[in-house]
């Protein structure tokens, strides 16, 4: 899988929103848009009626709701992706049904995991998943602490369960963690606070891109 640089986007309104996006589209395949309710994580994101502007990038979506059913119905045709959690379903048949739902709408699906969470819940999934999604931070907010401990999961989750699609990580991704994470065996990179801050976003991006060729 060709190894690719994700920015990620909260916002808390639409201003918000086209301020984010412009700063770090420019040079990019992917963004990702972080949805957050405000109870599957403290923080509030993209929970209002939302536009996206005309870039040349896709979007993924990254669902940090307990409710996912209602922004995928209202959502979903204005993305690629959509990315949901495993910890938001208490039942193994809610989230098939919730999977299937998605495909469904005509976009790719993914299933993510917080770092506490155990990689045997993917089991029974991955041949309907796109991509899975290891939080490598404790999830809801820019400039999470990234947590090493997770690295171990991915290349477990890599050694035993030969999954052909995506794997993706989010949090706490720069200079001194993306190429750990490279090696544990992810090949795309959710990028939040370390463009968002960067004074030179492309600059910043291309060494990203260096350390991971």
């Amino acid at each position: 899988m060709k190894p690719q640089i994700i920015p990620s986007i909260i916002a808390k309104n639409q201003k918000e929103l086209d301020k984010r996006i412009a700063k770090v589209a420019k040079g990019t395949e992917w963004l990702q848009l972080d949805v957050m309710d405000g109870k599957f994580v403290r923080n509030k994101s993209l929970v209002f009626d939302f536009s996206l502007p005309k870039t040349k990038c896709k979007y993924e979506a990254h669902l940090m709701t307990n409710k996912p059913l209602s922004w995928i119905e209202k959502n979903s045709g204005k993305v690629d992706t959509i990315i949901i959690h495993r910890e938001a379903f208490s039942k193994k048949a809610e989230l098939d049904k919730m999977i299937k739902l998605i495909v469904s709408k005509g976009v790719k699906v993914g299933l993510a995991i917080g770092p506490k969470t155990d990689i045997k819940v993917f089991k029974g999934f991955l041949d309907e998943l796109d991509l899975v999604l290891f939080m490598t931070v404790n999830p809801g907010k820019y400039g999470a602490r990234f947590l090493p401990r997770v690295l171990g999961k991915i290349k477990k989750f890599v050694l035993e369960y030969k999954f052909t699609g995506d794997i993706e990580v989010d949090g706490g991704i720069d200079e001194k963690t993306i190429h750990a994470a490279l090696r544990a065996g992810a090949n795309r990179f959710v990028v939040g606070s370390d463009l968002q801050n960067a004074k030179d976003v492309e600059g910043e991006e291309e060494k990203l891109k260096i350390l991971i060729q």
